[in-house]
């Protein structure tokens, strides 16, 4: 049989990673793209919507700040250009009976004010238009649609960001290790994950993918090999119903990627595990994706998660999340192997053990005779 570990809680900060992955533990891609055609940068400034929404937010800011004060200085010039042809500056020449083509924009300055006023509609009044001119009605219908355009592509822009899905995924959190430990008589890969709201994801799918380098038998090397990675729960594989944490688990067959490791082989291994959970927020409708990685130094063989959900005397569940990413050592086998292996030998010693028998107490003395058609039976 296989020997039995010694019980005591491992806090899961004690394994650190110390290899590269594709997915960091908050669920970003680390791979960079290089010798990129210059032509296809293109295709960002095509896609420009895209291109906004995920810049990051330093980069909106300034864009934000830049697009305001760039409209109004470069209408401003414009308006001190009309200013200036129609002599309304200071220090030019005016005949009597002068007019004005816009009250008191006697230089850059109170044109640039003029710029700012009229594309945020403050009107404070002090200076307007005298309609003497009439590309000055031209040139203000033309900033204050330029200024709605504006003020609208920001705010969706700033808007879309808000609301980006990956905001809602950050609520979503795994374990900072799985486990490999027996789960209903099959040796299994758990992982646990957690829902920080209360609000549901409708329709979540869990699945994962193992990242490895293989050599195909022509010998070429695949870098990122993806193989498929079955987890269950309890509760049903979709559409969860997923409220409190759920432990997923992997059952570790001769179909499973992890059927040749041991305790002793895992930490030597180069793999990554990533996780995905996906699923629609019920409050806007919006799909997400949630990711982590394991590698091998992040999952322990022969622990188990420490239970975290019990019942108030209220009567009101309560999740602790204090010991969420715990574990405590648990009698498992030394490999997948060693565990067939010894429930062979179980079966072997006992070939009945599907369909027991009730057996009595073996009495030597008893004596087993046959009971012939010739004997009498007497008829009551």
């Amino acid at each position: 049989m296989f020997p039995v570990l010694q019980g005591h809680i491992l806090p899961a900060a004690a394994h650190r990673s110390r290899g590269s992955r594709l997915v960091t533990k908050d669920g970003r891609c680390n791979i960079e793209f290089g010798n990129i055609e210059y032509s296809n940068h293109f295709a960002y400034l095509v896609d420009f919507w895209n291109t906004f929404v995920e810049i990051r937010w330093r980069f909106v800011l300034l864009l934000f700040v830049a697009s305001f004060t760039g409209s109004w200085f470069v209408f401003s010039l414009l308006w001190y250009w009309i200013a200036k042809s129609n002599g309304d500056l200071t220090g030019q020449n005016r005949t009597d009976g002068h007019i004005q083509c816009i009250d008191n924009v006697n230089g850059l300055t109170t044109a640039f004010l003029y710029s700012l006023e009229t594309q945020t509609t403050i009107g404070y009044g002090g200076r307007a238009l005298t309609g003497h001119c009439a590309g000055t009605i031209a040139l203000i219908i033309i900033q204050s649609l330029f200024g709605v355009f504006i003020n609208c592509f920001m705010c969706g822009i700033i808007l879309a960001k808000i609301s980006l899905p990956k905001n809602r995924a950050k609520t979503v959190t795994f374990t900072d290790t799985a486990v490999i430990c027996l789960k209903k008589g099959s040796l299994c890969l758990l992982i646990r994950v957690a829902n920080l709201r209360k609000t549901l994801l409708i329709g979540s799918q869990i699945y994962g993918k193992l990242l490895r380098t293989t050599t195909t038998p022509d010998g070429e090397t695949i870098i990122l090999d993806q193989v498929d990675i079955d987890f269950m729960v309890d509760a049903g594989k979709d559409n969860l119903f997923f409220v409190c944490p759920l432990t997923l688990y992997h059952v570790i067959n001769t179909s499973s990627p992890f059927y040749e490791l041991s305790m002793d082989s895992l930490p030597h291994q180069d793999f990554e595990l990533v996780v995905f959970l996906d699923g629609t927020a019920e409050s806007t409708s919006s799909a997400c994706q949630v990711r982590t990685s394991y590698i091998p130094q992040e999952i322990q063989w022969g622990y188990s998660f420490l239970p975290i959900i019990s019942r108030t005397k209220t009567g009101k569940y309560q999740v602790d999340f204090s010991n969420f990413s715990k574990s405590v050592r648990v009698t498992t086998p030394h490999c997948v192997q060693c565990f067939e292996t010894d429930a062979d030998q179980i079966n072997h010693n006992c070939p009945n053990h599907n369909n027991p028998v009730k057996s009595g107490i073996d009495n030597l003395a008893f004596q087993v005779i046959d009971i012939h058609d010739s004997v009498d039976v007497t008829n009551m």
